[in-house]
């Protein structure tokens, strides 16, 4: 769905006497808040010649990302090079190779793969690094051994189930870390785990708090043409945003999701808008939205649109969202608006951005069964209350951001 491209994918030339500034993260795969990212970087170093890196080359551009140029093809240019390489935020401190190099993969190739793989568990590394073209466990922490003269920096990034991963990736991760000229986290429970290892990291919050800032403009454009038009036209009274993974794709789940979302429905008024908030392998189906669509009673539109934009415009101008999308949450929160995270079994990296940031006695995440209470309670929430945290928010990460904007500027 997303091929790769030949060519690279810089933004021009770089300045006579300047190292480089790499952007790196996973938005060469189509993923909500990993495609934000890089805009977001982007517009906090004006001026700067920036390269958008990731480990794939990929063109995310028809989807309201980035042209991007493979890592390691990048390795090879900058082989002994001064640069500098800013890890744009998401959780890549967990991310491993396999996930990694499936999660590349064209939608029709991940089964079969799997499967292979599967069979051949002892040759999925190798698999896996032959994909990415790197011989790293967790190929989107950067270290020195692909560029040894890197100043490598990290903004809001997430690692909260660190400790779960096995010993060979944990130290790789730990060892590169110690490395790194800049270090922030977004979640508390990431921050103690490096802080056990001996890392310390600044906290902040996610990059994507100040999506409603810098782009605030050009999403309100957004939501008054094409798809999301339609949606808003469709729903005059309000909707839900309504988002979530393939984990939750089986019948009996999708029928208490209906069920649930019924019951907000008609307390609140309001229609459902079913969305994608990734498209790539174990992100989100359609076929899982249409499926819920089928059982529900409530006013009902599926949102076909993988634009980034649409996606961020579809939350801006709902009532509310609900959702396993991390970032989801995130821009309901930059827009002070009701949230609820949803989760599968245990605590995810959505809960522990809630336990970080969120405002004391605001519902952070619940299971499929407790949709309908934990709306109640979000819809509950005083709007000054979601106004205040939503600029405290935003003024966190820009002053957690300075210190790489400064480092990063001319001559820094």
């Amino acid at each position: 769905m997303f091929p790769a491209i030949g060519g690279g994918g810089s933004t021009g030339k770089t300045t006579p006497g300047a190292a480089p500034t790499l952007l790196f993260g996973a938005f060469d795969r189509h993923n909500f808040g990993d495609l934000l990212f890089p805009h977001i970087a982007a517009a906090l170093l004006p001026g700067r010649e920036l390269r958008f890196a990731g480990l794939a080359e990929r063109d995310l551009r028809p989807w309201g990302g980035h042209r991007v140029e493979a890592l390691s093809e990048l390795a090879r240019e900058f082989a002994g090079q001064p640069v500098d390489i800013l890890h744009v935020g998401g959780e890549l401190l967990t991310c491993d190779a396999w996930e990694a190099a499936v999660m590349l993969l064209p939608a029709d190739e991940v089964q079969t793969t799997v499967a292979q793989l599967d069979r051949q568990p002892q040759g999925w590394l190798a698999w896996a690094q032959g994909v990415l073209g790197i011989p790293d466990r967790a190929p989107y922490v950067v270290g020195r051994e692909l560029f040894p003269q890197a100043r490598l920096l990290f903004t809001a990034v997430g690692g909260m189930d660190l400790d779960e991963r096995d010993a060979a990736l944990r130290a790789e991760v730990v060892g590169k870390l110690r490395l790194a000229s800049k270090l922030s986290v977004r979640d508390r429970q990431t921050q103690a785990l490096l802080q056990a290892a001996g890392i310390g990291a600044r906290l902040v919050p996610d990059p994507a708090v100040l999506v409603k800032e810098l782009f605030g403009a050009r999403i309100g454009r957004r939501a008054a043409q094409g798809e999301i038009a339609e949606v808003r036209r469709a729903f005059p009274h309000g909707y839900l945003a309504v988002q979530f993974s393939t984990d939750f794709a089986d019948d009996a789940t999708l029928a208490e999701i209906a069920a649930q979302l019924d019951r907000v429905a008609q307390a609140h008024g309001l229609g459902v808008a079913l969305f994608r908030a990734g498209a790539a392998p174990w992100h989100d189906e359609l076929d899982s939205y249409r499926r819920t669509a089928a059982r529900l009673h409530a006013p009902t539109r599926v949102v076909e649109s993988l634009n980034l934009w649409d996606i961020c415009a579809l939350v801006a101008a709902s009532q509310g969202f609900l959702g396993s999308s991390l970032h989801g949450r995130i821009v309901a929160m930059a827009y002070a608006l009701p949230r609820l995270s949803l989760q599968r079994s245990g605590p995810g990296k959505a809960a522990a951005y809630a336990a970080s940031w969120e405002a004391a006695g605001l519902p952070g995440s619940v299971t499929v069964g407790e949709i309908s209470t934990g709306l109640d309670a979000a819809f509950a929430a005083r709007p000054t209350q979601l106004r205040a945290l939503a600029e405290e928010l935003a003024g966190r990460y820009r002053a957690g951001f300075a210190p790489l904007r400064a480092l990063l500027a001319p001559g820094g």
